[in-house]
């Protein structure tokens, strides 16, 4: 049987081949490219499948990331066993995410040969994947700029809220207060944090830049205050938001998950159009 194998900065040009074959898709294990994960300077791996020359990823890490090119069901099959074999043993992510078909595939595979991938907290099999290069909303002029440190006291409860909300736990839970709070503080002080803060400096709407890579930025993190909610505030927001990002991006996306019709119904009239699907396994 073919064999996975980890891959370095030998194989940097076979990588980015492969990745750019979907860059929207492809996106999170691109930045970790560009973060010098086939350097081993992140706490990572890249495997590849087959060994020889390979044609399909895994990115192994916090995320579980399986990245495939076209391939019939039973090259699909191979490449995952292989991946269990080498990555599968035991779990150390926090999720799995990639392409609905694939990040399913691997979590079914995985689970049944390991117990503790057979423990998630919850799995959210339809995501979709959206883009947008312009904004088509007819009200843009909500006054959303990037948050700065002075704000950051709100943003930070902002931000605890919409993970609160979105993942279904607190990230200050089980010691993660000092690493979600440096998290936050990085994007303001890295200008990736953009909203609106009424009169008295409350963040009361907020869309993170996440991810950026090869002119592409992935939003994250999308929040208005609950007692804003239903006034009609969202798509002025969320368009201004998206106009600020596109002055330094190409492309913007996001994935969002299928049964939050409101914000699918906001994305789509902000000029968002769906890309493809996504999948997530939450532990």
């Amino acid at each position: 049987m073919k064999r996975a194998r980890v891959l370095t900065t030998r194989d940097d040009a076979l990588v980015r081949r492969l990745l750019a074959a979907d860059p929207l898709a492809n996106l999170f294990v691109a930045s970790r490219v560009d973060a010098g994960v086939l350097w081993r300077t992140v706490p990572a791996t890249v495997y590849g499948w087959p060994a020889d020359k390979p044609r399909h990823l895994l990115h192994a890490g916090w995320n579980l990331a399986p990245v495939f090119g076209d391939c019939a069901d039973d090259e699909r099959d191979a490449a995952i066993t292989a991946f269990g074999d080498i990555a599968g043993q035991y779990r150390s992510c926090q999720s799995i995410v990639g392409k609905s078909d694939i990040a399913l595939a691997l979590h079914r595979a995985f689970a049944a040969r390991t117990p503790s991938y057979a423990g998630q907290r919850e799995i959210r099999p339809r995501q979709p994947l959206m883009v947008a290069r312009e904004v088509t909303a007819t009200t843009t002029d909500a006054p959303v700029r990037r948050i700065t440190m002075a704000e950051f006291t709100s943003y930070h409860a902002a931000a605890v809220a919409m993970y609160t909300e979105e993942v279904g736990v607190d990230p200050n839970a089980g010691g993660g207060r000092a690493g979600y709070k440096l998290h936050c503080q990085n994007l303001v002080e890295t200008g990736r944090a953009w909203g609106i803060a009424d009169d008295a400096g409350n963040v009361v709407f907020k869309a993170d830049v996440g991810i950026s890579c090869g002119g592409i930025a992935q939003v994250q993190g999308v929040w208005l205050d609950p007692r804003l909610r239903g006034r009609g505030l969202a798509v002025p927001a969320m368009a201004a938001a998206t106009q600020c990002i596109l002055a330094d991006h190409h492309a913007v996306s996001l994935y969002v998950n299928d049964f939050n019709v409101r914000a699918v119904r906001t994305y789509l009239r902000t000029g968002f159009t769906i890309a493809g699907q996504f999948a997530t396994v939450l532990y």
